[in-house]
Order: C-alpha cells, then sequence, then structure tokens
C-alpha cells in the first residue's frame, strides 16, 4: 500500500491507542470498509491470508506450525485471520510468551463460528469494530460542529453546510466504501452494487459453509431495504418475502439473518432503557440498519436521481446514514447509540450514551419542515427521564440535510449531518 495515498480514518488514533496497551489488536468489519489500509498503514510486516498464490500454503503452515506465520517485524499484520482460525490461539499464546504490547495487527470480515477459539482472547487481545467511511472521513462534512463539544456543553453553535439534497442522495447510495470516494460517479456507484452482489453469490456461504439459496438471500435483503429504520418484526420481514411467491422458514430466516451479521452487512440499533418518571412501556425491539445505506440502494436497483422522486423513503435512509456516521464518531469518544421508542409513540431516532454516564438524544428529520416536531419530540423525551436516577441529557439534536447549524431558543440544537464531526 501506497501509504501517502492513504485516506485518514477516525479510527488510526484508536488502533494506535490500542497497541500500546495490548498485545494485539483485532480490526473487525464488513469487507470493503478499509480494514486492510488502516492496519498496513501501520503495520512493520504484514501476512496476506487472501493471497491467492500463497492461501493454500499458509493454511498449511498454519495447521502444522502456525508460530512460522508469526514471525516479523512488529506490529504484524494478520489479514483475515479467520481462513486458518488456529492463528487467534498462536497469537494469544505468542503475546503471552513474548510479554509486549503492540506485537500483532489481526483484521477480519466475517465473525468465526462459535467455538471456533479456544480462548476469548481477554487481556490479551483489544477489539476495534470499523465501519464504512463517515461523511467526515470523506470529506464531505466540514466538520464545524464536534459532537464531543456538544457533549461538553460548548456554547455557540453556528456554521452552514454547503451540502445539497443532491449531493445527500448521491453520498446514500455511493456508500462509505473508501475505494469510492472520490472516483467518478458511474464507477463510485457500482462498487455498492458489486458489494451486495458478492455478499449474495459468495460471502453468506463462506462465513459458514452452508450454502445459502441466493435469491431468497436477495428477497430478504430487499425485505430489510423496505423496512431500513423501521422496526419491523420477523414475522413482517418473512410476510414481505413471501409475498414473492418464495417461501422462507423462520429456521432459514434466522439463519441467514445471522449470517449476515456476522459479515457485518446488517447491524441492527438497539432500543434504550432508561429511567423514566412514570412506568411508560418502553419498545425494546431494535431497529432495522445496514453497515452502510448503500446496501439498501444497491439491492433495490435505486440510484440518486430515483431517490429524489421518493421523499418519504429518502427519509428513512438519510436516517439510516446518520446512524452510520453517529455510531462511528460516538466510538471515538468511547459511546454507545441507541434508539429510544415508548407505548405513546415518543421516540427519538438515536440516544447516545458515554461511559461516564452522559447522554445526549437526537431526532433525523431530512428537510426542515419537521423541525419544530423533531424538537417538541425531544423537549418531551427529557421531561420524561427520571434526574434522581440519570443526569439531565447534554444535549437535544435535531439533525438535517438542511445547511444551518444553530441553537433554537428552547436549548434544542439543530445540526446539518454534514457539519458534524467527532
Amino acid at each position: 500500500m501506497n501509504k501517502n495515498k492513504y485516506l485518514s480514518r477516525i479510527c488510526d488514533k484508536e488502533l494506535r491507542e490500542a497497541l500500546t496497551s495490548a498485545g494485539a489488536v483485532l480490526i473487525e468489519g464488513a469487507k470493503w470498509c478499509g480494514k486492510t489500509s488502516t492496519a498496513e498503514n501501520i503495520a512493520a510486516s504484514t501476512l496476506l491470508m487472501q493471497d491467492p498464490d500463497k492461501t493454500k500454503s499458509y493454511q498449511q503452515i498454519a495447521d502444522t506450525k502456525p508460530s512460522l506465520l508469526l514471525k516479523g517485524a512488529t506490529p504484524r499484520l494478520l489479514d483475515e485471520w479467520q481462513i486458518s482460525p488456529v492463528l487467534w490461539d498462536a497469537v494469544r499464546y505468542e503475546v503471552d510468551k513474548r510479554q509486549q504490547t503492540g506485537q500483532f495487527i489481526l483484521t477480519g470480515s466475517a465473525v468465526p463460528a462459535d467455538n471456533v477459539t479456544e480462548h476469548t482472547g481477554t487481556g490479551r487481545i483489544s477489539r476495534i469494530l470499523m465501519r464504512t467511511m463517515s461523511l467526515f472521513e470523506s470529506k464531505e462534512s466540514n466538520g464545524t460542529v464536534s459532537l464531543m463539544d456538544l457533549f461538553n456543553k460548548t456554547p455557540d453553535i453556528e456554521s452552514i453546510s454547503e451540502w445539497s439534497i443532491e449531493q445527500a442522495a448521491f453520498c446514500i447510495c455511493r456508500g462509505g466504501f473508501p475505494a469510492s470516494i472520490g472516483k467518478a460517479d458511474k464507477t463510485a456507484l457500482r462498487m455498492s452494487v458489486d458489494y451486495v452482489e458478492a455478499v449474495i453469490n459468495q460471502d453468506i456461504s463462506r462465513v459458514d459453509g452452508v450454502e445459502k439459496n441466493p435469491n431468497k438471500v436477495r428477497l430478504l435483503l430487499r425485505s430489510l431495504a423496505r423496512n431500513i429504520a423501521t422496526m419491523a418484526s420477523y414475522q413482517t420481514i418473512l410476510d414481505d418475502v413471501e409475498a414473492t411467491e418464495e417461501s422462507l422458514s423462520d429456521k432459514t430466516l434466522y439463519s441467514y439473518y445471522k449470517a449476515l451479521k456476522r459479515i457485518f452487512v446488517v447491524e441492527p440499533l438497539p432500543a434504550w432503557s432508561p429511567s423514566l418518571r412514570s412506568k411508560t412501556a418502553i419498545r425494546t425491539s431494535a431497529k432495522h440498519h445496514f453497515v452502510d445505506p448503500a446496501i439498501a440502494t444497491a439491492v433495490m436497483r435505486i440510484n440518486p436521481d430515483a431517490l429524489l422522486q421518493d421523499f418519504e423513503y429518502f427519509g428513512f435512509l438519510f436516517e439510516s446514514l446518520a446512524v452510520r456516521d453517529i455510531r462511528i464518531y460516538a466510538q471515538h469518544n468511547d459511546g454507545d447509540v441507541f434508539h429510544y421508542r415508548d407505548k405513546s409513540g415518543l421516540e427519538a431516532d438515536m440516544i447516545v450514551q458515554l461511559r461516564d454516564g452522559r447522554w445526549g438524544a437526537i431526532e433525523v428529520k431530512l428537510g426542515n419542515k419537521q423541525i419544530e416536531n423533531a424538537a417538541s419530540n425531544l423537549l418531551l423525551l427529557k421531561n420524561k427521564i427520571n434526574t434522581d436516577k440519570m443526569r439531565e441529557p447534554s444535549f437535544l439534536m435535531v439533525l438535517t440535510g438542511g445547511q444551518y447549524a444553530f441553537q433554537r431558543q428552547d436549548g434544542v440544537s439543530v445540526v446539518p449531518l454534514a457539519c458534524l464531526k467527532p
């Protein structure tokens, strides 16, 4: 890899810090999200397990004397290590033996099957989840508003985004795959389609060695795409698939969905369970999201022009784009992201909660007309929280596809997604 052409990633700092505290670091994430490039940017030597000229040789060595594959300058990158899962225990053993930090970087685009590794690696192998590029990483967000500044209650929020609705539609359909950034529009849009076809025809079957029906995988992905950013039940997904006259059993649906999670294609957004003033029932279902909204547009065969003709669906996809970015920014700040909905219908598209207990609530609205209603919902949620048991929110924010960032008189921040950074 030419390090001069490397596009900096938000997780670069997290990787460097992890290498100073652990003997090995595992970078997990979707295929094509940039794991290998990020690891190579800091690695001193590299073992590419997917090298077609050497894969069989490497596997034979791994089966007989895996320690040979660990020899090399450190940190040593073991790319797609799960091709020979024995490497996990070999790394764990070598880390114990050397008693030094920063020895290995492992990357993988699939979670190995249960019980493949004998030891979890706790205390020896640190884990980092990597996603596709955020708008800030692809330089489409100007980064004038920091998520961490919102937590720190920095008072003045004044900024302007030059990002247009047309650009938002393009970014959703292109996705955050690093190789697509900066390419001609037609070439960039093709990457997400190629990614989806690889998932359907190869990756989902390779992950567990069980052959999957490509047509059924495609129909499942399309149903998930139609129900993106919703809490649609598995039965709804099942009924949606079967409406095409293609049968899919409960067992098959669950196994296919589990496989999609293991290769980091789907990433549901879990529900938040705060302490409330009253005994309001909270919905606990996760919201459906892909790791990148471009997966939805690719499987639905929608391009930016088509998206601009359907603003309702555009809104759901824009929410998914925002979820992707906020997850990346929250992880950088040691936080997690959830959604909230109760039996009264009150909701927040995202809750960002830091490990120190601070939290903020976010509503996502593509256009400006819905800002007033979104702000009202956020203030209602704030009043429902039991502040005897929890802190008050650090911020309430309406995340938009508009141009202007400002703070309203009621304290709710209005921020264009293309102004945000970690």
